[in-house]
């Protein structure tokens, strides 16, 4: 509707990524420009845990890709890593960036869509990275 877009640019970096109490966080390949935006992750909420090497039931991955055949190569791994309520979000550099890549918002939602998740969010990452999130379908999370 015309005149209830929200204005997410106030929004804590934390809260536009999902990441909750106690959630277990993984950042992959990100770039210099990520380390301002992590410092406006804080303060983040109690207990969570940034973690160094991909596991299994993260509750948020953020992955920078600059590259497809990146991005097609850690696809399936990530989504295995996420937990069954988890968020998935791929970062890629934004056309404004004048930075070399061969992604885009089209190959990163075909990309999800055709792994069986679905592209809930989008919000700028950094000034230079745009991000996707994506979740599993509720009726495909275990029960």
């Amino acid at each position: 509707m015309i005149g209830d877009h929200k204005d997410y640019s106030a929004t804590p970096l934390w809260k536009k990524l999902g990441i909750i109490e106690g959630a277990r966080v993984r950042v992959l390949d990100a770039p210099d420009d990520f380390a301002p935006a992590l410092s406006a992750l804080a303060p983040i909420p109690d207990g969570v845990t940034f973690l160094t090497r991909t596991g299994r039931d993260l509750d948020v991955i953020v992955a920078f890709v600059r590259r497809a055949s990146q991005l097609r190569r850690r696809f399936e791994p990530l989504t295995r890593a996420i937990a069954p309520a988890g968020r998935l979000w791929i970062a890629w550099p934004k056309k404004a960036a004048r930075v070399d890549t061969d992604v885009d918002f089209a190959l990163v939602q075909t990309t999800g869509l055709a792994a069986g998740l679905v592209d809930t969010k989008s919000a700028a990452i950094t000034d230079v990275y745009q991000g996707l999130q994506f979740v599993r379908r509720r009726k495909d999370r275990p029960r």
